[in-house]
């Protein structure tokens, strides 16, 4: 059995090369565990079509995975941080292939959306917060373009994987589809968790908040910790029921309109494509001009991309819209994992980075369940989309007053005298 490190890593392994190799390997790993995420949307129509279900039905798949991954971080991470994360991606790379391999042998819409709840709970949730909150602790100078890069691979995940899937509907069919991806996805996992033997180094707290000013972290934004806590994870469920609207049903959308699902696919990968540049980029603004303010900017940014939806619904205005929706968009989610290191304690990193994931991927299972449900009422995606963006003006909105406090606070804090 291969040795797995107790000790953490000397402190000079901070900003090193032997950090870099391990982000590959984080890269590799988010993209093999989130597999699930994307190709789920894919098979939409084709398994809708099978079991004889409603849009909201054949939605709840992707509801159960998403909802299931949010608790089962909770769940790997604290295990993570006792055992190793080894072990935990291990039993990762275990429930990827079972999951895929049980939803290819499924026989009703019940039994498929078991499959991806287990490769939520246990699979994707193993490469998703626990080694979001690894990478932080390997870095420190460009923390956030690490902790971006490493949160880039879900959206890679989306980019290769739909167009790959898509071609083996076509040819084979989704159930040898599933079982071969499976087969790969979990037998990657094995392969790089290998090289995730060894312990994060124990890096010091730092002092300051993203200003370079003296921050009072036991009350973030001048609130109590756990009405700051409870406000983020309002604005990550907000944030994400509007990003889970195209998302999930771009494809939908494209057969609905006739495009065809093979042009959704490609629209979803091209989306999730122009997401990996957007959460590079955002990960370099972030370490400019900190996290609230990119989450700000961001979430800005994706309510004007979701209003394009609205009014052009032609074959090269989607494509455009959906270019401009993952460049818009893709950087928010990574953006929640740095407002915790800098507003919040850093000996609670761990479990609060968990928990405002958790608020993300809930408001992913919501709206992509509630757009589904309210296409089926009304025939339409457009009230879906009006849905999505009601949510981004909420997030909007709190985004914008904790952004306002925390001025407030910098002010005070510069006019206190020497």
């Amino acid at each position: 059995m291969a040795h797995i490190s107790v000790a953490p890593a000397d402190i000079s392994l901070v900003d090193s090369q032997e950090a870099l190799k391990r982000l590959l390997a984080t890269l590799g790993l988010v993209v093999l565990g989130n597999s699930s995420m994307y190709v789920v949307s894919v098979v939409l129509p084709a398994v809708q079509s099978e079991f004889g279900v409603g849009r909201a039905s054949a939605s709840l798949p992707y509801t159960l995975m998403m909802v299931c991954l949010g608790l089962g971080g909770l769940l790997t991470g604290r295990l993570a941080d006792r055992h190793g994360l080894t072990p935990v991606l291990w039993l990762g790379a275990l429930a990827v292939f079972g999951g895929f391999v049980g939803a290819s042998l499924s026989g009703s819409i019940w039994a498929f959306g078991l499959a991806h709840a287990v490769m939520g709970f246990i699979g994707s949730s193993a490469t998703f917060a626990p080694l979001l909150a690894d990478t932080a602790l390997w870095w420190n100078r460009r923390r956030g373009i690490a902790v971006a890069v490493c949160a880039s691979g879900n959206y890679v995940a989306g980019a290769v994987w739909p167009p790959i899937v898509q071609y083996g509907i076509d040819t084979v069919g989704w159930r040898p589809t599933y079982m071969a991806l499976g087969v790969a996805c979990g037998l990657g996992m094995l392969v790089l968790s290998l090289r995730m033997r060894q312990r994060p180094p124990a890096i010091q707290a730092a002092v300051t908040g993203a200003h370079n000013m003296p921050m009072d972290r036991t009350r973030p934004f001048g609130l109590a910790p756990g009405t700051a806590m409870a406000l983020l994870c309002v604005v990550g469920v907000a944030c994400c029921v509007a990003m889970a609207m195209p998302q999930v049903h771009i494809v939908a959308y494209c057969t609905d309109l006739g495009f065809g699902a093979a042009q959704g696919a490609q629209m979803l990968s091209l989306m999730l494509a122009c997401g990996i540049v957007s959460r590079l980029v955002f990960g370099l603004v972030c370490d400019r001009i900190g996290g609230i303010r990119t989450l700000l900017l961001g979430s800005a940014l994706q309510g004007i991309a979701l209003l394009l939806f609205l009014p052009y619904d032609g074959l090269v205005p989607l494509y455009v819209i959906s270019a401009l929706f993952g460049l818009f968009q893709g950087g928010i989610v990574p953006t929640y994992a740095i407002i915790v290191r800098e507003y919040f304690p850093p000996a609670e990193a761990s479990v609060r980075v968990g928990a405002v994931i958790m608020a993300t991927l809930v408001g992913m299972a919501l709206g992509g369940w509630l757009s589904g449900f309210i296409f089926d009422i009304s025939g339409s995606y457009h009230a879906a989309f009006l849905n999505g963006i009601g949510w981004n003006l909420l997030n909007l909105s709190i985004t914008g007053w904790l952004f306002l406090r925390l001025r407030k606070e910098l002010g005070q804090t510069r006019a206190q005298p020497a």
